[in-house]
């Protein structure tokens, strides 16, 4: 699937609240009506030609399975000018690939996005290719930007953040899961539980932002000499909570590498 911005959204970008760009002005293309649903629902125009994006846009995404991209790539090349801006969400298929099944000049950026960027409260890094300025990474940032955090880094960091932060909500779900299960034990309702326990996490990730204090400097303030927590930090400690967290987010990296030598 792809999807696209008409060619007036990258000289002016009116923000409608944090939505960016107007359904209207979104062209998506897909091979059957069962991916194109959702597009059509918000009011997006849809199309089954690859190439009639590449003739009406000038902002592309490419979001289809990684082993899929090369074709489409393939497909879309005799139609990519100069004037467009080619944006991969491709996991694992890194910008020296793009470039090579793409011709030679084209701007291209591979985006790494994470789940929760359906609530506008994600995570995404974006790199940009040899050919991409600023005025292209910018595009993308603003444009982004409605989706949570948005940060521009070097494509060695994109494995990084699959497992940091695109693997790493599912850490957290898992986190907020033993959480509210501790106080079921405890007598809690469980329905309440898991309110409670979103909650804390949401507060504490936030504290965590707007205050710019490390984490470390944070959880020591929470604890008192004998109270509660440092009794309970002890039990995690002793679980090998940290280094389990450490451990998870490389295996996940070093997946994420296997899979984009492939």
């Amino acid at each position: 699937m792809m999807l696209a911005a008409v060619p007036g959204l990258l000289t002016r970008l009116p923000s409608y609240g944090k939505r960016k760009v107007k359904a209207a002005n979104i062209l998506a293309s897909a091979p059957s009506d069962r991916n194109l649903g959702a597009f059509q629902d918000l009011g997006c125009r849809t199309t089954h030609c690859n190439s009639e994006v590449l003739q009406r846009c000038t902002l592309v995404f490419l979001a289809t399975k990684p082993h899929l991209l090369p074709g489409v790539l393939q497909e879309i090349a005799p139609a990519v000018t100069r004037d467009h801006i080619i944006v991969s969400v491709a996991a694992g298929v890194t910008l020296q690939t793009l470039q090579q099944l793409l011709p030679a000049g084209t701007k291209v950026l591979r985006v790494m996005p994470n789940l929760p960027c359906v609530v506008q409260e994600g995570a995404v890094v974006v790199a940009r290719g040899s050919c991409a300025g600023e005025q292209e990474a910018a595009l993308l940032r603003s444009l982004l930007s409605a989706c949570g955090l948005c940060e521009e880094t070097p494509e060695s960091y994109l494995d990084i953040h699959t497992g940091l932060s695109g693997s790493g909500v599912a850490y957290v779900y898992l986190f907020a899961e033993a959480l509210a299960d501790g106080a079921v034990k405890m007598g809690m309702p469980s329905a309440l539980a898991n309110k409670i326990a979103a909650q804390t996490l949401l507060g504490a990730a936030k504290m965590i932002l707007e205050t710019g204090e490390h984490p470390a400097k944070l959880r020591s303030n929470v604890c008192t000499p004998g109270g509660t927590t440092i009794h309970a930090l002890h039990e995690l400690e002793k679980g090998a909570l940290r280094a389990t967290v450490m451990n998870a987010v490389e295996a996940a990296t070093m997946r994420a590498r296997e899979l984009g030598e492939r």
